[in-house]
């Protein structure tokens, strides 16, 4: 799988440039059904305002992905929202900027701008990670390993999901893909080779934060 970014939660942005007050909003959406529930929200928030530009993306290809300048010259506002999302390979993303025009004009720099440098802060509010490949280890042991588990979990930034308590534990265990060969051998050197997990397939994983660009 090829690596790609996503928002952890909702960002927001207001600036305000020559007397026009741009508000930016992002969010995850997961289908363009979402983007447009999305938009629909924005426009009922604010029903009186001169503008509401917007672009999304959801699967990371231009069939997928859509944005618009919604009055404003074309190109100066949709385009460059959407180059904030291909550029920074952010994927299930939405980004709106809401204009209150001031009554005096940026002329058409001014307006890319503008919408640029909102939709740029609301993504950085909405604390972007980078998604990276990994694997879901599916791990039964007793309560004994857990613990040493949990320890070499919290080390290596491995994050452990689905914890079952029962006799045993049971829970997933993820990791990314080049981490996989050393949580295998501590899983087997540790547990003297009674811990065997069950792999469960590629998924991708929660990696660093990413600085936009």
């Amino acid at each position: 799988m090829p690596n790609e970014s996503r928002l952890t939660s909702e960002g927001n942005s207001r600036i305000e440039i020559k007397k026009s007050v741009f508000i930016g909003h992002c969010a995850q959406v997961a289908s363009p059904a979402e983007a447009a529930d999305f938009i629909a929200k924005e426009r009922k928030q604010y029903p009186d305002a001169r503008h509401i530009c917007y672009a999304w993306r959801t699967c990371g290809d231009s069939a997928n992905q859509k944005s618009s300048d919604d009055g404003e010259p074309s190109g100066t506002a949709g385009q460059p929202l959407l180059s904030l999302l291909t550029d920074n390979d952010l994927n299930n993303t939405i980004v709106c900027v809401t204009r209150y025009f001031g009554g005096i004009l940026l002329g058409k720099g001014g307006l890319m701008r503008a919408y640029r440098e909102s939709g740029l802060k609301a993504l950085a509010d909405g604390s972007p990670v980078e998604m990276t490949a990994g694997r879901r280890l599916n791990v039964r042991c007793d309560y004994a390993f857990y613990e040493k588990l949990s320890r070499k979990a919290a080390q290596k930034g491995w994050e452990c999901e689905n914890i079952s308590y029962d006799s045993d534990v049971s829970l997933a265990l993820l990791v990314s893909e080049s981490d996989v060969p050393e949580a295998e051998k501590f899983l087997a050197d540790e547990s003297c080779g009674k811990v065997v997990p069950e792999d469960d397939g590629e998924i991708m994983i929660v990696g660093g934060q990413i600085s936009l660009i």
